[in-house]
């Protein structure tokens, strides 16, 4: 018996557990501090009135013979699939509802997917980057290349005609810079994916966030993209489902490789290692996109949406660099007077009491940057911007 020893390869604990280490031990050493977290992207409104009545309704069903359900199907309730495809419609993009998988979260699909993917395979992933996706594929022993987002480029990194690689990932709006691709960069990564046979991971977990023309909430926006492209999103940051876990992942039945349809191999992967979201909470995803439900969320998005401007306004006033506010819930900002990222997070938790995340966890091209998220509640990212202003206008 041995270990699979590409887990030996990864750091010692997660980004996010070694934050949660140093507030917890900066709490404990002076518990009359007040401390605002800023830092981890957890959603603080609850769950909208339609989706809760929606779940209730579900609970009593479970609670009768009559209505009660077991085993669902594991690609999703027809219900909520049908919900799904009718939201995408209404954006203009056209899907079969057999295309969408429903799942317990995007984090979840963004790691499993690799299990259709041969090892040997190479992955492009933008630095500075959500964690998991290199995690993932360290953890599977593939070869990962990295392509650079930096302030130059926006944070938008463009395909490089000398990059070979067979599976890329792209976060847009992006964690955790902020940054959003439009319609017409999209085309660039889907021209470039089809002409090499290669796919593309695509995570739009953040895509209710863009407000502007011309940037793409989903890749299926962009011609060709169904014949290379695997979408991935989420309801945690949409509709607050963080602790309720519901998300899909879009698989066209035109992406195909070698003849092999990539949708029947995601069908057959879940159908094997997964039973599906439970019933009560896809009746609440479903309350999701009903007229009810989308007035709901859009005015707890709004809240989010504010806070984001409040934190812009601070740095704005400060004179700092930052990406990200305007289209998506994360503030991306250069850390003062050439700090590196974890002196500043101690600097700012130090004197102002306030958590965000240090861009070097993210990888190389994230030091001397840091994260802040708009999830807080408005009276807390009121106080923090305060506190932030306060301490760096000095």
């Amino acid at each position: 018996m041995k270990f699979n020893e590409n887990y030996l390869k990864l750091k010692e604990s997660y980004l996010f557990s070694d934050i949660a280490r140093r507030v917890n031990a900066f709490a404990a050493a002076h518990p009359d501090k007040k401390v605002l977290r800023m830092g981890i992207g957890d959603v603080t409104l609850p769950l909208a009135p339609a989706v809760v009545e929606a779940m209730q309704k579900a609970v009593a069903e479970m609670g009768d013979k009559a209505t009660f359900r077991g085993y669902g199907p594991e690609q999703g309730y027809d219900f909520l699939r049908e919900a799904v495809r009718a939201d995408y419609a209404r954006r203009g993009v056209t899907l079969a509802a057999d295309e969408i998988f429903v799942s317990d979260g995007a984090k979840s699909d963004v790691g499993n997917i690799l299990d259709l993917f041969d090892v040997s395979n190479a992955v492009l992933i933008p630095d500075p980057v959500y964690p998991v996706y290199v995690d993932t594929n360290v953890m599977a022993g593939r070869r990962v290349l990295f392509a650079d987002a930096t302030r130059e480029n926006g944070f938008l990194p463009m395909p490089d005609e000398k990059v070979e690689a067979d599976i890329i990932y792209l976060c847009s709006p992006n964690n955790p810079t902020g940054a959003a691709y439009s319609v017409e960069q999209l085309r660039r990564w889907v021209e470039y994916a089809n002409a090499r046979g290669a796919v593309i991971l695509y995570d739009a977990a953040y895509e209710r966030f863009v407000a502007e023309q011309g940037l793409a909430r989903s890749i299926f926006e962009v011609e060709g993209a169904k014949t290379c492209a695997i979408e991935f999103c989420s309801l945690s940051k949409t509709a607050g489902f963080t602790g309720t876990r519901c998300g899909y992942t879009v698989v066209p039945h035109a992406l195909k490789r070698g003849g092999i349809s990539c949708n029947k191999l995601w069908l057959r992967r879940q159908t094997t290692k997964f039973n599906g979201v439970a019933y009560i909470v896809q009746r609440g995803a479903e309350a999701v996109f009903t007229p009810a439900g989308q007035a709901q969320i859009e005015a707890n998005l709004a809240v989010y949406r504010r806070n984001a401007q409040r934190l812009s306004a601070c740095l704005d006033d400060l004179g700092i660099f930052y990406t990200g506010g305007k289209n998506s819930p994360y503030i991306w900002m250069q850390c003062p007077g050439g700090m590196d990222s974890w002196k500043f997070f101690d600097y700012l938790l130090e004197e102002a009491n306030v958590v965000g995340t240090p861009g070097s966890g993210f990888g190389k091209n994230g030091e001397g940057f840091f994260r802040l998220t708009a999830f807080a509640s408005e009276e807390a990212t009121e106080e923090a911007a305060g506190r932030i202003r306060k301490l760096l206008g000095r």
